[in-house]
């Protein structure tokens, strides 16, 4: 089968939750490692809202994380990223969905985009009244939800899985912005996370991503394709940034 394209930067998390399971399932693929802002044309043809991650097979392109992953799923069923049971799958849905929406409002938007994004791609200075209100009130509140429905050990539902994948590809982010959970005081979500974390998948791509942490975003294809990552032969990208239709 011809390797399937992912179009999306291995700092995104949502890029890291198609990738990781990728990885799970043993599917070949090639990564065009753009950062959104800096797609061409064509990559708006690609994904109308300008966000990544984007598969493209063959002649099928899909984008939105969620859904690339339930094509993943259905394309190759084993191992399984959702549980048997309905109910547990609806379960492991929403997990997903609750790290997809409101952990990427509050990792990604109130804090990596401030510390990452804002600097990096427009040269603007983080909001750190913002970072701060965020760490003292949205931060606790998502970690007190995961808290109560972290698994005691292991996985949420028995083997690794989308429910698993999805928060820690946020956490993931949240440490390039130095922050750590507290595990005196969230126990349960911070084990889980590390397990999470220390699984073949993630530890193979986080030496990639660390590859190119800092960067230069014009420099990143080459350093990743020198570190032994499956780089796209075409990009989608261009040389300067240009904001999507989706607020920021």
């Amino acid at each position: 089968m011809k390797p399937l394209l992912i179009v999306g930067s291995y700092l995104s998390p949502y890029v890291r939750k198609v990738l990781v399971c990728l990885e799970l399932k043993g599917i070949s693929y090639e990564v065009d490692p753009i950062v959104p802002f800096y797609g061409n044309d064509r990559f708006s043809e690609l994904s109308p809202l300008r966000r990544v991650p984007v598969l493209v097979d063959r002649d099928l392109v899909v984008t939105d994380s969620s859904v690339i992953c339930e094509y993943l799923e259905e394309l190759r069923p084993s191992p399984r990223l959702l549980p048997e049971d309905i109910r547990d799958r609806a379960r492991a849905r929403w997990l997903e969905e609750f790290a997809d929406t409101r952990m990427g409002d509050v990792f990604i938007w109130r804090l990596f985009n401030q510390v990452a994004i804002r600097p990096a791609v427009w040269g603007e200075k983080g909001d750190r009244t913002l970072m701060d209100r965020t760490l003292k009130e949205d931060v606790p509140a998502v970690l007190d939800y995961l808290e109560a429905d972290a698994p005691a050990d292991g996985f949420r539902f028995g083997t690794l899985g989308l429910a698993d994948i999805a928060p820690a590809c946020f956490f993931r982010n949240a440490g390039f912005a130095r922050f750590r959970i507290d595990a005196e005081r969230w126990p349960r979500t911070a084990a889980w996370m590390d397990r999470v974390l220390a699984a073949a998948p993630f530890v193979k791509l986080a030496a990639l991503e660390d590859a190119i942490l800092r960067t230069p975003i014009a420099d990143q294809r080459a350093v990743l394709k020198a570190a032994g990552a499956p780089i796209s032969a075409a990009t989608f990208g261009s040389a300067t940034p240009r904001r999507g239709m989706m607020p920021l």
